[in-house]
């Protein structure tokens, strides 16, 4: 007869925390009593589902487990006993976290069934539910409450990086255990508490920037969190300040990071860290395209490609603000209704690539084209734009845009831009100015609160193939 037990506990700490240790299948040596010492089987990665871990009892018995299913979006895992020295056969388990909004807390839900020798049922039911469940719930809330304190003077703090060894897909990307240095001179060490995600990070790991990102490498241009200490020099912070970084030199993607102040801005209180963290880089792009480049008026006629992306969903409302006309290119219908909220006054779905036609029809042509997509869109941005336009090309999801011949522009007295955000914050001060406009356009409601995907640090590879597989809306964020 099938045995079951069933336990459940509240954690006292964000569901990304502790999902991000959880979810990787070999750490359980590292937080739970009972295990002495465990192993991932041929050097698989810990949470590639098939994967198997082989362990210790600190009592001397010995089990291997596989993994059977990992939901990054349902924070849920589940795995079996594939061989033991303790007799618990066709043992399956299932970990489920929830998030508890009272405190930002977790619930952990934890279950499993199982068959036992005649007349040891309960004894083994015992033995799961105690020894297993009910301590690992308590040997969990304590390594959590770990934590470094904030004196820890000259020494290096240990952190979590995600770390990039070789330039291609998602699954380059491995987390490992780092040291954030002290701060020299000029710099300040943050305890981060939201890493933002954007396309760049995504042409880094592909290789596209090898200059950028030399091997191995930390990838990530911008993160929000707390000052842990600062470095002799450094005025207008201190400990214990929320602050928010934009970076010219990659390595967001870590618990703790030591950098340059000049690169920094105090949060004001309406912000917090997973929203600036989500709206920095790609505020302040917004804030250049709209201001700088594209000098946008009333009337301006404004084509944003993914204009339900992150990028296009603050570009978009901020532009209609100011009065232009705003056309929107999307994947999806799903994407179209986001756009269409976010001010888009037309919105075309381009499954197909196809847009100029369109937008020639809809409002005669283009001022101003700000596309992320890259190669695949050369023509059809050159047919969508209207005399003296202009013509920012800002990513290139759809890969590298070839060689442009002037001559291509010629024939409209079109203007072409490829621009930096970090040229257009090259001072402390143009850091301050445009981030603070930036914090105004959300505080006076010209932006909203973002919508905001979380991923723990060690799901930075789901959280890129999300990225990449175009199904995302807003923003993403790693939670350390």
């Amino acid at each position: 007869m099938l045995q079951k037990v069933v336990r459940s506990a509240i954690i006292d700490a964000p569901l990304a925390r502790v999902w991000e240790v959880l979810r990787d299948f070999n750490s359980h040596d590292q937080w739970h009593d009972v295990v002495d010492r465990s192993r991932i089987e041929h050097g698989e990665p810990s949470s590639r589902v098939g994967c198997v871990r082989s362990f210790t009892l600190k009592d001397g018995n010995r089990i291997r487990e596989q993994l059977l299913g990992l939901s990054d979006s349902e924070h849920r895992s589940t795995y079996c006993i594939l061989d033991a020295t303790v007799p618990l056969k066709r043992y399956v388990a299932t970990v489920t976290l929830k998030p508890v909004t009272d405190g930002d807390r977790t619930f952990w839900h934890w279950e499993s069934s199982f068959e036992a020798p005649p007349g040891r049922e309960a004894e083994l039911r015992a033995m799961v539910a105690k020894d297993v469940y009910e301590a690992g719930f308590a040997n969990l809330r304590r390594y959590l409450a770990h934590v470094v304190p904030a004196e820890a003077g000259t020494q290096g703090i240990p952190a979590r990086e995600v770390r990039l060894s070789r330039y291609g897909g998602p699954e380059q990307l491995e987390v490992m255990a780092s040291t954030a240095a002290p701060p020299g001179p000029g710099e300040v060490r943050i305890r981060q508490d939201a890493i933002g995600i954007n396309f760049l990070d995504v042409y880094l790991r592909r290789g596209w920037m090898p200059a950028l990102l030399p091997l191995p490498g930390v990838p990530g241009m911008e993160a929000a969190g707390t000052i842990v200490d600062v470095g002799s020099g450094v005025a207008g912070l201190l400990p214990g300040d929320p602050v928010a970084y934009l970076c010219p030199q990659p390595g967001a993607y870590r618990s703790t990071r030591t950098l340059d102040a000049r690169h920094v801005v105090r949060l004001p209180q309406h912000v917090s860290a997973d929203t600036a963290a989500a709206l920095l880089l790609k505020g302040i792009t917004a804030d250049y395209l709209l201001h700088d480049l594209g000098r946008i008026v009333p009337g301006t006629r404004l084509l944003v490609h993914a204009a339900a992306g992150g990028v296009g969903s603050l570009l978009c409302p901020w532009a209609a603000r100011l009065g232009a006309t705003v056309v929107g290119t999307v994947s999806t219908e799903a994407k179209a209704r986001i756009a269409r909220e976010q001010g888009c006054a037309h919105v075309i779905v381009a499954r197909e690539g196809r847009f100029a036609e369109a937008v020639q029809a809809l409002c005669g042509g283009a001022d101003v084209i700000v596309d992320g997509l890259g190669a695949a869109a050369v023509d059809e941005n050159l047919a969508a734009a209207d005399r003296r336009g202009h013509w920012i090309s800002l990513g290139q999801a759809s890969g590298p845009l070839p060689p442009l011949d002037p001559d291509r522009l010629l024939h409209k007295s079109l203007s072409f831009s490829r621009p930096v955000v970090f040229d257009y914050v090259a001072t402390p001060r143009e850091l301050q100015e445009r981030a603070g406009r930036v914090w105004s356009a959300l505080a006076d409601g010209t932006l909203s609160a973002p919508r905001i995907e979380r991923f723990a640090l060690a799901a930075a590879a789901a959280a890129h193939a999300r990225l990449e597989s175009r199904a995302s809306t807003g923003s993403l964020v790693l939670v350390p």
